[in-house]
C-alpha cells in the first residue's frame, strides 16, 4: 500500500538555512494558471519531474499541482521552474478555519483567460463572459451571411471581414497569447492549435478577397457544410475564422461551469465550517470568529446552530444532525460526556461543548484533506493518456503540413488544401484526453464524500474495484464498539398473570415480594451508578432511557466485590449484581437466560433481591444496524467476506452466524491478522481489511485496500485507503459500487476521447470536414466528457430488495444527497 504524506500547507516559505533539513520529502500544493489541455499537464510534470527528487501530479480540472519534494528545495524554487515551462504559479493557500479552503472553490485557474493570474477570480470571469459576448455579437451576423445565401447582399463579403478581423485578433486573442507563451518556451498546446486554425483560415480569406477575386460586388457563395474542392468557387472562410473561437470559447466556459459542480463537495465542506461561535469568558458571553476558539474552552451552541469544533458536551442535551458531516440521516442524541463533531447542526437544546480539537485537527478537516488528496490523484489509464497527449499536439501540427503539402502536391487547388489543413488543427483535441479522468474523479470523490465515504484517490479506487476478499473486524466495524444491554429475564411463576402490574408494584398476586423486569433494571442501575465497569456503566445507560427522565435511586452502604460484584441497599432491600457463578440454585428460567446470552458471546450478571435471585441482565456488544444487509450486499457483489477478531471462539461465531459468514479467526492478535491477510493474498486472493483500531492498523497497511471505519482511532485512519465516516457499515458496499461506477465512467471518457480523435482526424485529412463543424464538434467532445463526469454526482446506490432474514433497515437520503 502506497504510504501518503498529507498536502503541505505550511510548505508555503523557502526554509531558512540554519532550520535542520529533514531527509523526509515534504509535499506542497501548486495552484497553476494557463492550463488548457493534457498537453499542458504533461509539460508542467516533465518539468517538475526534472528535478532531483521531485515527483508531481498535476491536475487539469482544478489546475492544480501536488509536488513531492526534498525539504531542501523551497517553494520559490518549484514556482520557478514552472514559470519556465510557460505558466503561472503560485503556493495553494492554506485553509484559513476547519475545513474551509481557499482556493478550492475558485474555477480551475488553467481555463481562465491568458490576461495572468492577476486579478481576483472574479474579474477574470466577467472578462471571460464579455469576450465570449462580444465575440458572439460579432460571429453571428458572418456566419448568418456566409451560410444564408439569401441574405448575402451586395458586398457582404467586405462586412463580414471588418467583423471577422475583430474576432480573429481580439476575440482569439486569449489563444493567440497563450500560444506565443508556449513557443518562446519552445512547448505546443490545444492553444497553439487553435490559433493556427484562427490565423490560416483568415489569412486565407483575406488573401482570397484582396488577390483571389473573391471581393468582387455581387460574390456569392453557397451553403455547404462539407469544404469545397474546386478551384472554381472564390470562396473565403470567414465563418471558420469566427467559428472556431466562438465555439471554443463557449465550450470552456460550459465546460468550466460543469467542472466546478464536479468540485462541488469541498466547497459544500468549506461552507460547514462555523464562522463564529459563542463563548464565556470571564463569566461573560461573547461572540468570537471561529478561529479565535483554543482546546479547552467551552462554546455553546443554541438551537439551530452548527458545532463550530470538535469537541465534549458538558451540559445540556439536544439531537444532533450529522447528514452534512458524516451522511449519517439519524439525529443522534447527545448529553454530557458526549463527543460532538464540528459542523454538525443542533436540532434541540442548549448545549455547552469543551473544544477538544480545533483548526487543522477536527474531522471536518481532515475531511476536506481527504478530498483534496483524493482530487489530485490519477488513474492508470489517464498516465497512459497523458503520455499520448504530451506528443499529441506536435504530431498535430506534423499532420495538418503533411495534409497540406499532400494536397498542394497532388494538384489540389490551394482552398481546398488550406481547409483540410486548418480542419485537421481545429479538430483535434487533447482536451478530452486531459479531462477524463480528473473530472470523474472530482464528482466521485465529491458524491463519497456525501455518502459519508472517503476515497484517498485513483489508485484506491481502482483496488477497492479489484478486491474479491474483505476481511472484517468485529469490535466496532459489524458491531457498535459499545456494551449495551440486549435482554433483560425477570423471575417468572404461574402466578404472575399481571406482569404489568408486578412490575409497577412489585407485590405478586400471592401476596410474597416479586421484581418484574424494569424493576431488576431499576434496581441494579441503582447499585452500579456507583462502579466504573463498563458493564456498570451500559446497564446505568440503558436504565436512565427507560425511566423517561425519572431519577435512579440513590444507593447506601455500597460495596463492590473485585472479580464478583457489587451490592447495596436500595429502597430499604438488599440488592446484589454479581456474577452468575455456578448455575445450581436459580430457577430455570434464569439458568436458561445465562446460557443463551453466552451462545450469543454477551455477558450475563445475575441480580439478587434479598439474597435472592430475581433476574439476569445481558449485557454485550451488539451488530450494527446494517451488518447483515452490508455482508449479504458484498456477497452479492462476489466478494468473500471473512471475520477475524481478538474476542473469544464463543462470540465470533455467535457474530459470524448472525451474518452468515463462514470463515472465522477469533482470538487474532494484530501480527495475526497482518498474517492472515499475507497468507490471502499468497493464495492469489486481492485482499481488503475493514478495521477501526490500533489492533488492526498492522492489517490495513498490509492489505491491498485498507478501510477504515470513521468512529476508529486516527492510526487506524492513517493506515487506510477508505474511510467510512458514517456509522453505518452499509457504506461498504456502497464505497465497492462508487469504485466500479467509477472507473466504468472514466474508461468510456477515455474510449470517446481516442475515439473521436481517430474517426474524425482522417475525416479532416482527407477533406471531408468544415473547419467550422470541425470547431463546433471539438468542443463538443470536451463537454460529453465533462457531462459523463457529473452523473456520477447524482449516483445513489442500487441494492438488492430481497435479503432474506437478519437485522437491518433502510438508509433515508440525507439533505446533502438530496440537494445534488
Amino acid at each position: 500500500m502506497a504510504h501518503r504524506t498529507s498536502p503541505a500547507a505550511s510548505a508555503t516559505s523557502p526554509a531558512s538555512p540554519a532550520e535542520p533539513v529533514s531527509a523526509d520529502p515534504v509535499s506542497t500544493v501548486l495552484v497553476v494558471d494557463g492550463m488548457t489541455c493534457a498537453a499542458c499537464v504533461g509539460r508542467v510534470e516533465r518539468k517538475l519531474g526534472r528535478l532531483d527528487g521531485v515527483s508531481a501530479t498535476v491536475n487539469l480540472a482544478t489546475g492544480r499541482a501536488k509536488v513531492s519534494h526534498p525539504a531542501a528545495l523551497s517553494v520559490g524554487d518549484l514556482v520557478t521552474v514552472v514559470e519556465a515551462a510557460g505558466y503561472a504559479a503560485r503556493p495553494a493557500e492554506p485553509p484559513a478555519r476547519p475545513g474551509g479552503a481557499a482556493d478550492t472553490a475558485r474555477p480551475a485557474p488553467g481555463r481562465e483567460p491568458a490576461d495572468g493570474p492577476s486579478g481576483s477570480g472574479e474579474a477574470n470571469e466577467r472578462r471571460e463572459r464579455d469576450r465570449l459576448l462580444i465575440t458572439a455579437l460579432l460571429s453571428v451576423p458572418v456566419l448568418t451571411l456566409s451560410m444564408v445565401p439569401g441574405w448575402q447582399f451586395r458586398n457582404w463579403q467586405w462586412l463580414c471581414f471588418v467583423l471577422a478581423a475583430q474576432v480573429a485578433v481580439w476575440g482569439a486573442w486569449p489563444f493567440h497569447q497563450r500560444a506565443l507563451r508556449g513557443l518562446r518556451h519552445g512547448t505546443a498546446t490545444m492553444d497553439t492549435l487553435v490559433s493556427l486554425g484562427v490565423t490560416a483560415s483568415f489569412a486565407w480569406s483575406a488573401y482570397a478577397l484582396f488577390l483571389g477575386g473573391a471581393g468582387r460586388p455581387g460574390m456569392d457563395m453557397p451553403l455547404s457544410l462539407l469544404p469545397s474542392a474546386s478551384g472554381d468557387v472564390a470562396g473565403v472562410y470567414l465563418e471558420a475564422t469566427v467559428g472556431v473561437p466562438l465555439f471554443v470559447l463557449a465550450g470552456r466556459r460550459l465546460e468550466a461551469r460543469a467542472r466546478r459542480g464536479t468540485g462541488s463537495a469541498l466547497r459544500a465542506l468549506a461552507e460547514l465550517a462555523a464562522k463564529d461561535v459563542t463563548v464565556r469568558r470571564g463569566g461573560v458571553e461573547r461572540r468570537v470568529p471561529a478561529d479565535d476558539l483554543a482546546v479547552g474552552e467551552v462554546f455553546l451552541v443554541r438551537p439551530g446552530e452548527r458545532v463550530a469544533t470538535d469537541g465534549t458536551v458538558v451540559e445540556g442535551g439536544s439531537a444532533l444532525d450529522l447528514s452534512l458531516v458524516t451522511g449519517e440521516s439519524r439525529p443522534v442524541e447527545v448529553g454530557p460526556g458526549s463527543r460532538v463533531t464540528g459542523g454538525a447542526v443542533n436540532s434541540g437544546g442548549l448545549l455547552e461543548v469543551r473544544a477538544d480539537a480545533v483548526g487543522s485537527d477536527t474531522q471536518l478537516a481532515r475531511i476536506t484533506r481527504l478530498v483534496e488528496d483524493a482530487q489530485t490523484g490519477k488513474a492508470a489509464v489517464q498516465r497512459l493518456a497523458d503520455s499520448v497527449a504530451a506528443v499529441f499536439v506536435p504530431a498535430v501540427i506534423a499532420v495538418s503540413v503533411t495534409v497540406l503539402g499532400f494536397w498542394l502536391g497532388a494538384g489540389a487547388d490551394p482552398q481546398a488544401a488550406i481547409t483540410a489543413a486548418v480542419a485537421v488543427l481545429v479538430v483535434a483535441c487533447p482536451c478530452a484526453l486531459g479531462l477524463a479522468t480528473p473530472t470523474a474523479l472530482l464528482a466521485a470523490t465529491g458524491r463519497g464524500a456525501r455518502l459519508g465515504i472517503l476515497v484517498s484517490g485513483a489508485p484506491a479506487l481502482e483496488r477497492l474495484r479489484k478486491v474479491d476478499t474483505v476481511v472484517l473486524d468485529k469490535t466496532g466495524t459489524l458491531t457498535t464498539g459499545r456494551m449495551n444491554v440486549t435482554a433483560v429475564t425477570a423471575v417468572t411463576t404461574s402466578a404472575d398473570a399481571d406482569a404489568d402490574a408486578h412490575a409497577r408494584t412489585g407485590v405478586g398476586a400471592g401476596g410474597h415480594a416479586r421484581v418484574g423486569a424494569a424493576e431488576a433494571l431499576r434496581l441494579a442501575a441503582a447499585v452500579e451508578q456507583g462502579s466504573e465497569h463498563p458493564l456498570a456503566r451500559a446497564i446505568v445507560a440503558h436504565a436512565r432511557r427507560q425511566a423517561d427522565g425519572h431519577p435512579l435511586p440513590r444507593p447506601v452502604r455500597f460495596a463492590a466485590v473485585p472479580g464478583s460484584g457489587v451490592s447495596a441497599l436500595v429502597d430499604g432491600e438488599e440488592v446484589a449484581v454479581t456474577r452468575p457463578g455456578e448455575l445450581g440454585g436459580i430457577p430455570d428460567d434464569l439458568r436458561e437466560a445465562v446460557r443463551t446470552a453466552e451462545t450469543a458471546g454477551h455477558t450475563a450478571v445475575l441480580v439478587r433481591v434479598g439474597g435472592a435471585p430475581r433476574a439476569v441482565i445481558s449485557v454485550g456488544d451488539t451488530l450494527r444496524p446494517d451488518a447483515y444487509r452490508a455482508v449479504e450486499h458484498l456477497r452479492r457483489l462476489g466478494l468473500r467476506p471473512v471475520l477475524a477478531t481478538g474476542d473469544r471462539e464463543a462470540t465470533a461465531r455467535a457474530i459470524a452466524g448472525q451474518l452468515g459468514i463462514t470463515e472465522i479467526h477469533a482470538e487474532a492478535l494484530p501480527e495475526d491478522k497482518a498474517a492472515l491477510v499475507t497468507t490471502l493474498q499468497g493464495h492469489g486472493s486481492r485482499v481488503a481489511v475493514v478495521g477501526d483500531g490500533v489492533n488492526d492498523a498492522a492489517a490495513l497497511a498490509a492489505a491491498d485496500l485498507g478501510i477504515a471505519m470513521g468512529g476508529g482511532t486516527d492510526v487506524a485512519i492513517g493506515a487506510a485507503d477508505v474511510t467510512l465516516v458514517r456509522e453505518d457499515i452499509q457504506a461498504l458496499p456502497d464505497a465497492v459500487r462508487l469504485a466500479r461506477h467509477t472507473l466504468a465512467t472514466i474508461r468510456a471518457n477515455l474510449v470517446w476521447a481516442f475515439g473521436y480523435n481517430l474517426v474524425t482526424l482522417p475525416l479532416a485529412a482527407v477533406g471531408r470536414l468544415n473547419p467550422m463543424v470541425a470547431a463546433a464538434a471539438m468542443s463538443v467532445s470536451s463537454l460529453l466528457v465533462v457531462g459523463n463526469s457529473l452523473r456520477l454526482r447524482a449516483w445513489n446506490p442500487s441494492r438488492p430488495r430481497a435479503l432474506g432474514h437478519g437485522p437491518g433497515r433502510t438508509r433515508t437520503a440525507t439533505p446533502w444527497e438530496a440537494a445534488s
